[in-house]
């Protein structure tokens, strides 16, 4: 078996396919790509998130396109970031040498320069000599459409109907068939780059040098450490909390300042099941939740780009399904996702069907309100006060929810098994209502404040009224049932409650003892609360960074702490998170997942923050 072969065996015994933990991810600010720990670049999108894969191996080995470059000999790999940068470098060890593979994607703006998207793979002979290959394999349009290979002036061009890229490279080319390769030797301190840039109309084609490389190399560093240098955190979580913070940043469509929840579609939430969706939008809840996390860390240009794109969406009439606004928006805002399938795929291990867009679009989610306007709160009490126009946004959406709160609807989790009077998504109403009250009377807004108060409290005494079972002592997942969920654990961080409140801490003894497993907590039971799919459900990341905040709020710090250096175990080596933790500790769903690491900045936030 070659030392190819080898890295694309997964030790779980899937030919092709490593785990999701096994991943790194590099970007810029207008799509990604997830390079693998033996140098394989499996997920590729351009030129934006949503854009079709042009490689996505990750989604079928055989069929999805990727590019290989790695060591032509065997070799031990590890992979690590460029300090304090979104820079991945895969290391190879091998028995005449060492070398690395350094993968980044030039932030440029949006110059001419910029829309080549360029993807830089510059690779270097640390010690010893080596033996180096590669194999640039695309396969357009989720390997839909056909493309043609032509060499030019030692560029390869691959030109398909939707999309052409160019391949340059210090080293040889060869075509092998639709796709290139080469292979050559690096002695100690030499260095060979390898460039994939978009060209059309628009950009001509062509090379990197060296020398340019080098300089992209540089201004590429320079730009992460000025981003991150704005953090104002200096707790004991340093790393991983800006390790999530980049990560976070690296999901910013800059255009147009919206936020996705993913950058892969259909990564699934169990091996072989059906619960695989694309995740490459913009929701509102997820980027809501993003803008509170930076704001505290002290980022405050996301947090005015997601409010720009929240006042170029907000339907003034309010006469959408969903209200004023949708779930989810395309990153450039758009409204119609429409999801179909892609039968030509397996799916990764064989998970299909693979998805692309998203009907949940036409869902009702009360939560959504709630989660934006405490993010508007926190961005005029942390940052600046909100503008006129702004103001008037607000007070359209709470009217609409002063109207519309009581009933029923698919809830947080986006279940498809019938809508449902969801405890959480009155709370989110709730504090949708309560935050423009304060904000009108911390800043003398116009408001209609008699009429907000009484919907507030109406929201209130239902939820302790029908939202609580004296059965289980606890609060629950919806009305007149004795189902728990994981999503009260918000019931205290939104101030609805007191975290030390009798009826809360019965309420997370409840959930500690039945939907958390080791720190791991689920965000429900699907048997209890069928959800209309079939499989099961692994645990959910930011639910057990939502416990860890429980507990800190409840003042039991040591529990806290415990669980959440146990969470930070389940980080893959880069510490990056999926969706969820599978039942051997390995990373299931999409990856990596803005819910989950914007869960990791607050918990760490606040628990350093009790500790002293």
């Amino acid at each position: 078996m070659t030392a190819a072969e080898s890295a694309r065996q997964d030790p779980a015994g899937a030919p092709g396919y490593r785990p999701i933990a096994d991943h790194g991810l590099i970007g810029d600010l207008h799509t990604a790509a997830l390079v693998d720990t033996g140098g394989t670049i499996v997920w590729y999108c351009c030129p934006r998130f949503d854009a079709p894969s042009v490689f996505g191996s990750i989604l079928d080995s055989g069929r999805g396109g990727s590019f290989e470059l790695s060591t032509a000999t065997p070799a031990r790999t590890k992979q690590f970031y460029f300090p304090d940068t979104n820079v991945l470098i895969t290391r190879f060890s091998a028995a005449d040498g060492v070398g690395e593979v350094q993968d980044f994607m030039p932030i440029v703006g949006d110059t001419r320069d910029g829309a080549r998207h360029r993807l830089i793979r510059r690779v270097r002979c640390v010690r010893g000599s080596l033996p180096f290959r590669a194999r640039v394999a695309p396969r357009f349009d989720y390997g839909r459409q056909p493309h043609v290979l032509t060499m030019h002036q030692g560029r390869a061009l691959f030109e398909s109907p939707s999309l052409s890229l160019t391949l340059s490279s210090s080293a040889t080319l060869e075509v092998d068939g639709q796709d290139v390769c080469a292979e050559f030797k690096l002695n100690e301190g030499e260095c060979a780059v390898f460039a994939l840039d978009r060209h059309g109309e628009d950009v001509a084609p062509r090379s990197c040098p060296i020398e340019e490389a080098e300089e992209e190399f540089a201004s590429t560093v320079a730009y992460w450490r000025r981003w991150l240098a704005s953090s104002h955190y200096r707790g004991r979580w340093r790393e991983m909390v800006h390790r999530s913070a980049l990560t976070l940043k690296l999901l910013t469509y800059a255009p147009t300042g919206g936020i996705v929840a993913a950058v892969t579609t259909s990564l699934p939430e169990q091996i072989g099941g059906e619960r695989n969706w694309d995740y490459r939008y913009v929701w509102i809840r997820d980027s809501a939740f993003c803008v509170y996390a930076l704001l505290r860390l002290g980022f405050t240009e996301e947090a005015e780009a997601f409010m720009g794109f929240l006042s170029r969406h907000v339907s003034r009439d309010g006469d959408g399904a969903s209200g004023p606004l949708q779930i989810m928006y395309g990153i450039d805002g758009r409204t119609d996702l429409p999801e179909s399938e892609l039968p030509h795929l397996e799916g990764y291990q064989g998970s299909a069907p693979v998805r692309v867009g998203n009907a949940a679009v036409d869902q009702l989610q009360l939560d959504i309100y709630g989660a934006l306007l405490d993010s508007v709160y926190l961005y005029d009490k942390w940052h600046r006060p909100i503008s006129s126009a702004l103001w008037d946004d607000v007070h359209i959406l709470v009217d609409w929810v002063c109207d519309n709160w009581d009933q029923p609807d698919e809830g947080v989790w986006e279940t498809r098994g019938g809508r449902k009077d969801f405890v959480y998504s009155r709370l989110m109403c709730w504090v949708a209502i309560e935050r423009a009250m304060r904000m009108a009377a911390h800043r003398g807004l116009p408001a209609d404040t008699p009429r907000w108060q009484l919907a507030r409290d109406a929201i209130y005494r239902q939820i302790m009224r029908r939202g609580w079972s004296e059965e289980l002592r606890a609060f629950v997942q919806h009305f007149d049932d004795d189902v728990l969920d994981a999503s009260v654990l918000m019931m205290p961080m939104a101030k609805f409650v007191s975290p030390t409140d009798p009826k809360w801490l019965s309420t997370l003894d409840a959930l500690g003892a039945n939907l958390v497993s080791d720190s791991l907590v689920y965000r429900y039971d699907p048997a209890a609360s069928p959800d209309g799919l079939r499989g099961e459900d692994g645990t959910f990341s930011i639910c057990s960074f939502w416990y860890v905040e429980g507990l800190t709020r409840a003042g039991r710090l040591d529990e806290a702490r415990l669980a959440f250096e146990k969470m930070l175990t389940y980080a893959n080596h880069l510490g990056l998170y999926a969706e969820e933790i599978g039942q051997t500790g390995e990373q299931l769903g999409n990856f990596p997942q803005a819910f989950t690491h914007l869960a990791l900045i607050s918990a760490a936030f606040n628990l350093d923050h009790a500790l002293g």
